[in-house]
């Protein structure tokens, strides 16, 4: 028999009837996006009143019927109401990788809506918990200076290590990492192609230190596939990459149908119903 894990949580009143069983499991890092990464985190961009945009670039023939039209790719834009900050959904036919995984979304800020160019973008490969990139843009959305940092480093590690996680022997002031050694939290060098304002990024030779930014992944067997990574360019203000540490590392359980098969015997799961 199954024992309920919070039993005092109640079941999800808008869960349709039927179809697939929902359960509330934990740890959160570690639930997959339950298959509506894009749902979860459009909602919730409604609910902040961003405009949606879709953008769609295809190939078209002469004669061609359009139900045959072939599209390269469709991506979806929110823009906030102030025009400084926006989150892009795409999976295109070249899609940009982050530890082989393609990047579902791609949220951007600057600091002037005069400005072409973003001051800093952050990425998120599918299966990175809808929560903590919805938690990271309600931040991202309340900051008055999106493209200014306001706290230090130490801010992100805090907020992991308050939900049980251990900071790295080596690199304490830098990494972290869940109980079970299968998410991490870094602070080092960033990606290839990350975009960020910061001209020491972009300017930096091979000898030369780079800014620092954060990544987070999740890898859970070792060398086997990546769950899903988050890359944060050097100029993200730690303060939001902390309401994104604090929400990947949370011990309340979430709802999901769909669990991802990596992590399926990690997971504690109860019904929701």
């Amino acid at each position: 028999m199954e024992a309920p894990l919070y039993p005092d949580l109640p079941p999800d009143p808008s869960a349709p009837r039927g179809g697939q069983p929902a359960f509330w499991v934990g740890p959160r890092h570690l639930a997959g996006d339950d298959g509506r990464l894009y749902d979860v985190v459009a909602d919730a961009l409604a609910g902040l009143g961003w405009t949606s945009l879709t953008i769609v670039r295809g190939r078209h023939e002469p004669d061609e019927e359009p139900e045959d039209r072939q599209v390269l790719r469709s991506t979806v834009l929110h823009i906030s109401p102030d025009a400084l900050r926006w989150a892009q959904w795409g999976l295109a036919d070249e899609p940009f990788h982050l530890g082989r995984l393609p990047v579902a979304w791609q949220i951007s800020a600057r600091a002037e809506a005069s400005s072409p160019l973003a001051q800093w973008s952050a990425y998120f490969t599918r299966d990175v918990p809808g929560e903590a990139v919805v938690d990271f843009l309600v931040a991202l959305d309340a900051s008055n200076q999106p493209a200014s940092a306001l706290a230090g480093p130490e801010l992100v590690l805090d907020a992991v290590a308050a939900h049980g996680w251990f900071r790295d022997i080596d690199q304490p002031e830098a990494a972290a990492m869940d109980p079970t050694f299968t998410s991490h939290i870094s602070l080092g060098e960033v990606p290839p192609l990350i975009q960020d304002g910061d001209l020491r990024a972009l300017s930096a030779g091979d000898d030369e230190t780079r800014p620092a930014g954060w990544q987070a992944w999740a890898e859970p067997v070792l060398g086997a596939p990546l769950l899903w990574v988050a890359s944060f360019a050097a100029s993200v203000p730690h303060d939001l990459v902390a309401a994104f540490a604090a929400s990947l590392s949370s011990t309340a359980p979430v709802l999901r149908r769909v669990l991802p098969e990596a992590t399926q015997e990690r997971l504690l799961r109860a019904p929701a119903i």
